[in-house]
């Protein structure tokens, strides 16, 4: 795993345990709003059926506190759930007969205030609902045989508590958020370093033993040709070649899969046309196609332009043309297609017939030095690291590529942004 992908698989955990971290505060912050909710309710109901049995018992300190009335009755504001000389609560009993109202008793003087309350008591007297607010009011509307009584009570103190509890949960959950995300984005920098330094060494070792084992190899092979010029070419020395020949192709195709996973220069970003680029590319396999009787197709957009490195785009379309007369089935047919996806994508897509490509796990083709032939047959040539870089240049341009075999065609999609 290269330390792009580390930095990525961190940014992913970082966002799944906050995510996570979210989820579990709106819990709790809900369960405990609910059921402070739910309590107070209840609380307020127990008073409303208090104050209503003592029809009037204004001086009775164990249901409510008789404060004096003060400002027209409204919800408390921000700044107000915090003023402690904010009036508190005023209860309102109204008798109805058949007849209209024949009693109401408060321990409220503000006449506005009575008739604000008397006003929605009577739009009260029509509803079955026993227990309700409105506004920072909560009544009790007890019905019975010989008329209703309507009991009302202001219970603004209840409301600056919940008003109190819901900021102080809102502010607590926020804290305990961003304490949570420093924390968890220094230690996952921690976890992530040695991956990080693992993944360095890794790359440092492929260039060192790269490097190394050119000179060993460049013996070999001209040892191989004194031999056959003094003793004259056969099947061994032939062998020794051809081996030789295999193992710096594959020590290249290692420093080509190192120098993918690094960041993409950006000083070889260029505009290029990707339909000319992929029709001249195309054009080198033609003899091929003839040769190897498998007919190559191409649906390719017009004036189809991408900004990318266009050394790397050339190298990708070669690894999936590879790939697919490699493994293309015998008189088959292998199609490139080639579409524009916004402004700055574009969708290239490499078809081949592969009628066994239903027992086997498409995605495992990206693995390196992956072969469907578990023997790793070499008949075939390539060292099973092609479609790992192929997966390295999408991904790095911001991109991605994957494999979907259908109705007996395995089609290998990238987008290159």
């Amino acid at each position: 795993m290269s330390e792009k992908e580390i930095q990525k698989l961190r940014r992913k955990f970082i966002f799944l345990s906050m995510f996570s971290f979210v989820m579990v505060m709106l819990f709790i912050g809900g369960v405990i709003m609910t059921f402070s909710y739910i309590a107070t309710s209840y609380t307020i109901k127990r008073r409303l059926e208090g104050i209503s049995g003592i029809n009037g018992s204004f001086n009775n300190e164990d249901i409510y506190d008789l404060i004096t009335a003060g400002d027209k009755p409204k919800l408390p504001s921000f700044s107000e759930a915090f003023a402690p000389d904010y009036r508190h609560n005023h209860y309102f009993i109204f008798s109805y007969n058949e007849n209209g109202i024949i009693e109401c008793e408060s321990n409220s003087f503000d006449n506005e205030e009575i008739e604000y309350v008397s006003s929605f008591a009577a739009d009260l007297l029509g509803s079955k609902e026993g227990f309700g607010r409105f506004g920072n009011y909560y009544y009790l509307n007890n019905h019975s045989g010989s008329g209703n009584t309507i009991t009302i009570l202001d219970c603004i103190s209840e409301m600056i508590f919940m008003i109190r509890l819901s900021i102080g949960t809102v502010f607590t959950c926020t804290i305990a958020l961003l304490i949570t995300l420093i924390l968890v984005i220094c230690l996952s920098g921690r976890m992530v370093r040695p991956e990080i330094e693992n993944a360095r060494r890794q790359k440092q070792f492929i260039t060192n033993a790269s490097h190394e084992l050119k000179t060993p190899l460049a013996v070999i092979r001209a040892n191989t040709e004194v031999l056959e010029m003094t003793g004259g070419s056969n099947e061994w020395t032939e062998s020794t070649l051809n081996q030789v020949d295999r193992l710096n192709g594959l020590i290249q195709n290692l420093v080509q899969i190192s120098k993918a996973s690094e960041r993409e220069d950006k000083s070889c970003l260029c505009d290029i046309d990707a339909t000319a680029v992929t029709r001249e590319t195309l054009k080198n396999y033609e003899a091929l196609s003839k040769q190897s009787k498998k007919e190559l197709i191409s649906e390719l957009e017009d004036n189809v332009h991408i900004v990318t490195d266009e050394s790397k785009f050339r190298q990708l379309i070669t690894i999936l043309l590879d790939n697919a007369f490699k493994y293309c089935d015998e008189d088959g047919s292998i199609k490139a297609v080639l579409l524009s996806k916004g402004k700055k994508s574009i969708i290239l897509t490499v078809t081949n017939d592969f009628k066994n490509g239903s027992e086997t796990d498409a995605q495992r083709y990206f693995d390196r030095f992956y072969r469907e032939d578990t023997s790793h047959n070499i008949d075939k040539g390539g060292y099973g690291i092609g479609l790992s870089i192929a997966e390295s240049i999408c991904k790095g341009t911001g991109g991605s590529i994957k494999a979907v075999w259908k109705d007996g065609k395995i089609s290998f999609i990238c987008q290159i942004k």
